[in-house]
């Protein structure tokens, strides 16, 4: 019998290689960044074009290499940093593994430009599929150059699993703010489809942050920091008020490398505890400063989970420290009891202090009636009638993708199923749900899921009609997004003025709200703005909506009446018919199920 076992041909090891750490467009503007900066560059410009499918061009001013470093660099485990294995518990640089370049060529069409300063001419290689195709001398400026074309070419099955451009960019612009938030000394200049997309100069940590995530955020930071024999912290955190619906603005840095740690965010999110509502994100931009033979960063490949030794001590500290900084600037209640609580009552020696007094009626009686102001229960006469006829969540005329919680009939056949002969009685439980008798058992609604599928549909009508009533605002508002809402909202500002917003462009970057929707006018516009596109940006793939269904959702999903509020009677019963008049009753437009039915033989089984 032969030997079936074989060595990887080189061009093979680097695919698989490639699969670990190149795994979207994103990877590789990360690994040729992170090498530009290690490189010792002050100016990196970032070229992306189909969300890096076509090309994706790194760049920098930094120290260039030699020819024969040119070569050297895309062979497999060849790095400058790094000689030994002790050098693994000193890391003190973005890239070390030696497998990025490697990774790369071998998945996309490579063209490398690079020259040293102390050289008079510099190199220019060109790799397809591992294969170098040609390495000449050429004149081109300091630094280096690196275009990436054809992503995935050889790799079919990879490419076919990328999602859209819309996505692709979200990821690129992701891993770009990792590392722009830790190089804030370093210029950058990002071009997407040949249109600058963010300039950021020199310029200190918190202009940093305000200038990617917008201005308005620069009013709600909090200084933090912390110096221990372990750990150094400081950085940035939000103030209460300013929350998220996602994670997206929390993030993490060790030694300027970002990564992520579960734990230590857990950290957080506890000194925030009571001062945000549940399902809120506080935004923070936290650095340590550890000593590198402490931590472990070689645990994955894409270098971003991390291993501390000190991780119990480190949670304590980083709890400790938030609660601390939260408090400084009294967002925390506190008590002072040093306080001197008589400095303005102007006390002298011939002040007399009077008591308080009080009158009381001693004729009162607390157990005699009034018949004028006498106690009556609001129970109508015909109170029987309410448990001979009822309501059901019936089966929707349209069917829907999944089961309804009981079959039968909504409204009596004798009014056409308009409106029912007698008034429902409902009750709010835990301020969350809506709770009402139905003719097999209780009917239990989330008034939030109710409340978004009511709005959802109003607004899916309007946007295909055109026909959203306008309330026009007395002072007009400047919108304050960041790159990425910006970008989408001159996607979306037509449709979101059918709805009823009145929009306008002013200008080629801000947005200036004039009008809001007639019965949305006692909401904040602006967080509802925020809220809608925060949602829009952040919609799964998964979800299959076009344009117009997915703004509705988001819309209604930041102006449904939130978990907490307390409802009228007649409010809930209009919510309750608003939602059975809905297309879809059962289901949110995201698939959620917004009522279900609790069964009499179900009460009865928990009453034996």
């Amino acid at each position: 019998m032969t030997d079936i076992i074989k060595l990887l041909s080189d061009s093979v090891a680097n695919q698989i290689a490639a699969g670990e750490v190149i795994q979207r467009p994103s990877s590789v503007v990360k690994e040729l960044v992170e090498n530009s900066l290690d490189s010792g560059a002050t100016k990196i410009h970032i070229i992306i074009k189909d969300a890096g499918r076509t090309l994706i061009q790194i760049i920098d001013n930094g120290c260039g290499m030699s020819a024969t470093d040119a070569r050297l660099s895309f062979e497999r485990h060849a790095t400058s940093k790094i000689t030994n294995a002790k050098d693994l518990f000193s890391i003190k640089t973005l890239g070390f593994r030696g497998e990025a370049l490697a990774s790369v060529a071998a998945i996309a069409s490579v063209e490398l430009r690079t020259k040293r300063i102390e050289d008079n001419i510099g190199t220019i290689i060109k790799i397809s599929g591992s294969k170098v195709e040609t390495q000449e001398q050429i004149l081109c400026p300091d630094g280096s150059n690196f275009m990436i074309k054809n992503l995935f070419f050889n790799v079919p099955a990879r490419r076919k699993f990328l999602k859209t451009d819309k996505t692709e960019y979200r990821y690129i612009l992701n891993e770009i703010y990792r590392i722009v938030l830790t190089n804030n000394d370093v210029e950058f200049l990002i071009n997407f489809d040949g249109k600058d997309h963010l300039i950021l100069n020199k310029e200190n940590l918190k202009y940093r942050i305000s200038n990617i995530f917008g201005k308005k955020i620069n009013q709600s930071l909090i200084s933090i920091k912390s110096e221990t024999a372990i750990i150094k912290i400081n950085g940035y955190i939000s103030k209460p008020e300013r929350t998220k619906k996602n994670n997206s603005e929390q993030y993490f840095f060790v030694n300027n490398r970002f990564m992520y740690h579960p734990y230590f965010r857990k950290a957080v999110t506890m000194a925030y505890d009571k001062l945000i509502p549940e399902g809120e994100y506080p935004s923070f931009f936290i650095y340590f400063d550890v000593d590198p033979s402490n931590i472990d960063v070689n645990i994955h490949p894409t270098k971003t989970e991390i291993k501390f030794e000190d991780e119990q001590a480190i949670f304590q500290i980083v709890n400790a420290c938030i609660k601390e900084s939260l408090g400084k600037f009294n967002v925390m209640p506190r008590i002072d009891f040093e306080e001197n609580i008589t400095r303005d009552a102007h006390l002298t020696s011939k002040t007399r202090i009077k008591p308080p007094s009080i009158t009381i009626n001693p004729d009162y009686n607390p157990f005699e009636r009034n018949d004028k102001k006498q106690f009556k229960p609001n129970v109508p006469n015909n109170w029987e009638q309410l448990y001979n006829k009822d309501f059901d969540p019936g089966k929707n005329t349209e069917t829907p993708e999944k089961e309804s919680p009981e079959q039968g009939q909504l409204f009596d056949n004798q009014n056409n199923g308009t409106e029912p002969d007698f008034k429902s009685i409902f009750y709010q439980f835990k301020k969350k749900y809506i709770i009402t008798s139905g003719k097999n058992g209780l009917i239990v609604i989330d008034q939030y899921r109710a409340h978004e599928r009511v709005l959802y549909e109003r607004f899916l009508h309007f946007l295909e009609s055109r026909k959203g009533i306008v309330q026009k605002k007395m002072f007009p508002v400047e919108l304050d997004l960041n790159n990425q809402e910006r970008a989408f909202m001159l996607e979306v500002v037509e449709s979101l003025n059918n709805i009823g917003f009145e929009i306008e462009l002013k200008g080629t970057e801000s947005f200036v709200l004039t009008g809001v929707p007639g019965d949305l006018d006692n909401k904040n516009p602006e967080e509802l703005i925020s809220n809608m596109l925060e949602i829009l940006l952040n919609t799964p793939e998964d979800i299959k909506m076009i344009l117009h269904e997915k703004i509705a959702f988001s819309l209604a999903k930041s102006a449904a009446i939130k978990s907490g509020i307390i409802l009228k009677e007649e409010e809930m019963n209009n919510l309750f018919y608003q939602l059975m008049s809905c297309s879809n009753h059962n289901y949110t437009a995201d698939g959620q199920k917004i009522l279900d039915l609790i069964t009499i033989n179900e009460i009865e089984n928990k009453l034996k």
